[in-house]
C-alpha cells in the first residue's frame, strides 16, 4: 500500500490535491494532481503515450520532496527506438567512434571484400543510404569523428574506406589520432549527440558487440558530451586527409 508523504491543505478547493505517495520497498512514487487538459499544453509534451496522463504539481512538492542527492538511473532504449531517432531529429546528429574493431562489421560481405582486396564496392542505393540521403536533403547534418590508432587497425582502415560511402550520402566524416584524443581527455565511449539535447551512449560487450543503447537527457551530462564533440571536431581532419 502506498504511503502518503505530502498533501496540500484541504481548503484548496480540490480535496487536498495534489498528494505525493511512496510505494514502500521500492524507489517508485505516485503523484496525485490536477490533470493537464489544455490541448495546446499537452502538444508541447514530448512522447506522451496514449495511456499516459500528465498532472500539474506545485513547485514546493519538488523542492521539498525531490531527490537531494544525484542518483544515476540508466535509461535504456530498444534498437528500434534508437534507429527512429535518426529520422525524428530536427537538425543534427554527431558521433564519436572510439573502438579498434566492431564485431558487426566483420560479419559483412563488404568487410570480406576489404580484407581480400583492400577496397569495397559500396552499394549507394541500399536502404541505409537512401534513408540517410533523404534526411540530409531535408537540411539535417550528420557528422562523425573516428579515432585512429597509429598505425590504424584493420577495422579502422575498413571504416576509412566506409567513409567514402558515408560522404556520398551526406555525412561529414573526420578522423582524429588516438594520441590527440587522449590529450584532449575525450571519453573512451562511442556516443551520438542528437540536436545538442540528448545523447545515445552505446554499450559494448567484451566481444565488441553493441549490447544496449543508453539514453542520456540530463542537461549536465549532455553538456559534457557536447563539449567533447566540440573539442574533437576542432582537432579532427577530413577522412581523405588522414
Amino acid at each position: 500500500m502506498a504511503r502518503r508523504l505530502w498533501k496540500v491543505g484541504t481548503n484548496s478547493g480540490n480535496d487536498g490535491c495534489p498528494t505525493l505517495y511512496e510505494i514502500p520497498g521500492t524507489d517508485r512514487f505516485v503523484v496525485q494532481g490536477e490533470a493537464l487538459t489544455d490541448p495546446s499544453e499537452i502538444d508541447q509534451l514530448e512522447k506522451l503515450a496514449e495511456d499516459e496522463r500528465a498532472v500539474v504539481v506545485p513547485r514546493e512538492l519538488l523542492a521539498n520532496f525531490g531527490p537531494k542527492e544525484p542518483v544515476h538511473v540508466p535509461q535504456f532504449i530498444s534498437f528500434d527506438e534508437f534507429t527512429g531517432m535518426f529520422t525524428a531529429l530536427k537538425h543534427s546528429a554527431w558521433r564519436l567512434e572510439t573502438r579498434r574493431r566492431y564485431a558487426s562489421d566483420e560479419g559483412t560481405d563488404t568487410y570480406a571484400q576489404f580484407v581480400a582486396e583492400g577496397r569495397v564496392d559500396w552499394d549507394l542505393d541500399d536502404t541505409w543510404c537512401r534513408g540517410r540521403r533523404e534526411q540530409a536533403a531535408l537540411g539535417k547534418r550528420f557528422e562523425r569523428v573516428r579515432i585512429l590508432d597509429e598505425p590504424p587497425t584493420e577495422g579502422q582502415l575498413y571504416l576509412l574506406d566506409n567513409a567514402r560511402r558515408n560522404a556520398a550520402v551526406g555525412e561529414d566524416i573526420r578522423v582524429l589520432s588516438r594520441g590527440t584524443a587522449t590529450e584532449l581527455g575525450l571519453p573512451e565511449q562511442d556516443f551520438w549527440v542528437f540536436d545538442s539535447r540528448v545523447v545515445g551512449l552505446l554499450h559494448f560487450d567484451d566481444n565488441d558487440e553493441v549490447t544496449r543503447v543508453e539514453l542520456i537527457t540530463d542537461p549536465v551530462q549532455v553538456l559534457r558530451y557536447a563539449q567533447a564533440r566540440e573539442a574533437a571536431w576542432h582537432h579532427a581532419v577530413p577522412y581523405d586527409q588522414a
